[in-house]
């Protein structure tokens, strides 16, 4: 039995010891240095010395009237005390542990977060419309939400809490909610200090204390292994770190302890960049640009703003690419498109475009007049930041940034072609069916005409369980089928990383750009020898847009291409259909060789629900070809 016992914890010690090392071997070097309990002093004296001597959070605090009362003046800021006047006669929403438990039941998350967010929303509105009163009549229903979500069970959303660990006691994770929730807290406590309740900023604390700083610190030294998103390449990361570093710097009384949570941020925010093309091209769609890169943005000014302007994570060689994708990726007239997990009608932050302007020196003029106040329809931290932040304009009489004829991202392989005169511009996407947020759409394309976009990217749906498991594909507008790709032997595109739009030629000329895709590799059928996709972009008279796709099958099989359209539709004949949408038409000639096309026109029941327009040769091919010519009418 000794013998036994001792083999035992020999072998308990090993897997511990071996456990220990994976994670320092995985770990950047900074922290690794802190797992073996032997920090990287030099980094973190470094910092520790560039730290301001008291905590600080975003903002000017509410004791700098001149600050706040030259603010309360403003159009954004006088509609927040508005809404804070109407607020304090409403009840603190209910939510009940039934609410959170919905998605675990039915996969929905829509009423606990909707709950969620109008909680989460007063904090901001009561605490900005304190700060620009200061009359101390929004202090009490302040403090009462704040009871609330600190009595919370766990601060985690119900679809980041599967197996309701977090929800049970059983684990303590850091999510998007629960890092921006910190935030907010410690933002409104930077903010109002001393106005609100001594037991109102030790409950904050403790929160904040048992949610955020407990499990973080002692993932940076070690002792439990570390999350996802701490090496992910996402919005998780820029978010999560932004939270839970703007929190420690907003309520962490020493400066060591703030200085460990800088260092780890510095290092591990280089992971959001990598998730990037090098041209710049952010896959997770303009929607997540906005969330992701913005609080990027947030995590940095923050940085700087308690460093004295010494850690400036802007500064680095490829932030400036990534902050030009929200002008770039426009294709007309503030038109973009829906790529990947994004809305429709998505557009690039306002407020955070006219900062990158201003920043990089950018001269989207037009971006630069929207006001940094209309921030407080963001987060606290936004809302606090953005409005008392000192950034350039652009030098008067500089000319003002003009859309090129094309924006072209080459490692993403996305090309935007706008027009010379009439506004007829397309946005073509190749890449591959495993990037962030994917969508199975290699060799998708949207078509604008004036404002109006009318053949479309879908979009994304509503999100549920579904959204973000084995069975995300089963959505029509998250697979391929959704999108205005081909059907290939009745087999949709395939995920993974090897299902691209590899780029075989392109030609760029003031009056057409051209672009030519290997789609074959998307497609897992046997039988397909080839299938190429050509875009060909012509800016003469009203611009024309033609897409012809190659096929080879051995032996024959069924071929078919689609169209997805917002709008209405005619068919013409079955060589011709005109596409309509807020007045504006579009007529889609089609050219088929090998065999003749039928067209099956359907309402797909998901997302946004727009009509896939399916144009199918009639019979099985061996080889042939389908061809689209789309001009506006």
């Amino acid at each position: 039995m000794t013998v036994y016992g001792s083999v035992q914890r020999n072998r308990k010690k090993l897997f511990c010891l071996a456990v220990e090392f994976l994670v320092f071997l995985f770990l950047p070097k900074s922290i690794q240095c802190r797992a073996q309990t032997m920090v990287n002093e030099k980094r973190c004296r470094e910092i520790e010395k560039l730290l301001l001597e008291k905590p600080a959070g975003p903002g000017r605090p509410a004791s700098d009237r001149s600050a706040w009362e030259k603010l309360s003046r403003d159009d954004f800021c006088q509609k927040v005390l508005a809404q804070a006047e109407q607020l304090v006669h409403q009840p603190i929403p209910e939510q009940p542990e039934e609410l959170y438990l919905e998605f675990s039941r039915t996969g929905l998350r829509r009423g606990w977060e909707n709950v969620a967010f109008a909680r989460r929303d007063r904090i901001k509105v009561f605490t900005l419309a304190e700060c620009l009163e200061n009359k101390g009549r929004f202090l009490q229903p302040l403090e009462a939400v704040i009871k609330a979500v600190c009595a919370e069970r766990t601060w985690v959303y119900p679809a980041h809490d599967q197996n309701l660990d977090n929800f049970y006691g059983r684990n303590i994770s850091i999510d998007l909610g629960s890092s921006a929730l910190a935030w907010q807290l410690a933002t409104a406590d930077y903010l109002l200090g001393d106005k609100l309740s001594p037991e109102i900023r030790r409950l904050v604390r403790e929160r904040v204390q048992q949610f955020i700083f407990t499990p973080y610190r002692e993932i940076l030294t070690g002792k439990r292994g570390p999350y996802w998103w701490l090496k992910g390449t996402n919005n998780w990361n820029s978010v999560c770190l932004a939270g839970v570093t703007g929190a420690a710097l907003a309520l962490l009384d020493s400066r060591s302890e703030r200085a460990l949570f800088v260092a780890a941020a510095e290092e591990l925010s280089r992971n959001f960049l990598r998730g990037f093309t090098a041209d710049g091209y952010c896959s997770e769609g303009l929607g997540y640009w906005n969330y992701g890169f913005g609080h990027y943005v947030l995590l940095s000014e923050t940085i700087r703003q308690a460093t004295g302007g010494r850690i400036d994570l802007l500064s680095r060689p490829e932030v400036p690419t990534i902050a030009r994708f929200g002008a770039e990726i426009e294709i007309i007239n503030r038109v973009y498109p829906a790529f990947a997990d994004c809305p429709v009608k998505a557009q690039p932050d306002g407020v955070l475009m006219s900062f990158l302007s201003r920043r990089f020196s950018l001269k989207l003029k037009d971006w630069e007049k929207t006001p940094f106040t209309a921030a407080v329809k963001g987060q606290l931290p936004e809302a606090a930041f953005y409005p008392f932040c000192e950034v350039a304009e652009s030098e008067p009489g500089q000319e003002d940034y003009r859309l090129p004829l094309r924006s072209f991202f080459p490692q993403a392989g996305v090309l935007i072609c706008r027009p010379s005169s009439y506004p007829f511009a397309v946005a073509l996407k190749g890449g591959h069916n495993q990037e962030h947020h994917n969508h199975n759409d290699v060799g998708s394309y949207v078509v604008v005409v004036g404002e109006v976009p009318i053949i479309v990217d879908p979009g994304n749906e509503e999100y549920t369980a579904r959204t973000f498991s084995r069975r995300r594909y089963e959505s029509q507008v998250l697979n391929s089928y959704g999108h205005s790709v081909p059907l290939v032997a009745g087999q949709l595109q395939q995920t993974g990383r090897s299902a691209q739009g590899k780029i075989l030629k392109t030609s760029f000329t003031d009056e057409e750009d051209s672009l030519l895709l290997d789609l074959k590799s998307a497609y897992a059928v046997p039988e397909l020898k080839e299938l190429t996709r050509g875009f060909f972009d012509s800016r003469k008279g009203k611009g024309k847009l033609t897409v012809t796709d190659r096929v080879r099958f051995d032996p024959a099989c069924q071929f078919g291409t689609a169209i997805i359209t917002s709008g209405s539709y005619r068919v013409i004949s079955p060589a011709e259909l005109v596409l309509t949408k807020d007045k504006t038409a579009v007529r889609v000639t089609i050219v088929a060789e090998a065999g003749q096309v039928e067209i099956v026109p359907e309402v797909l029941r998901d997302g946004s629900k727009p009509t896939r327009i399916g144009i199918n040769f009639t019979q099985p091919v061996r080889e042939g070809n389908i061809t689209l010519v789309m001009e506006p009418l």
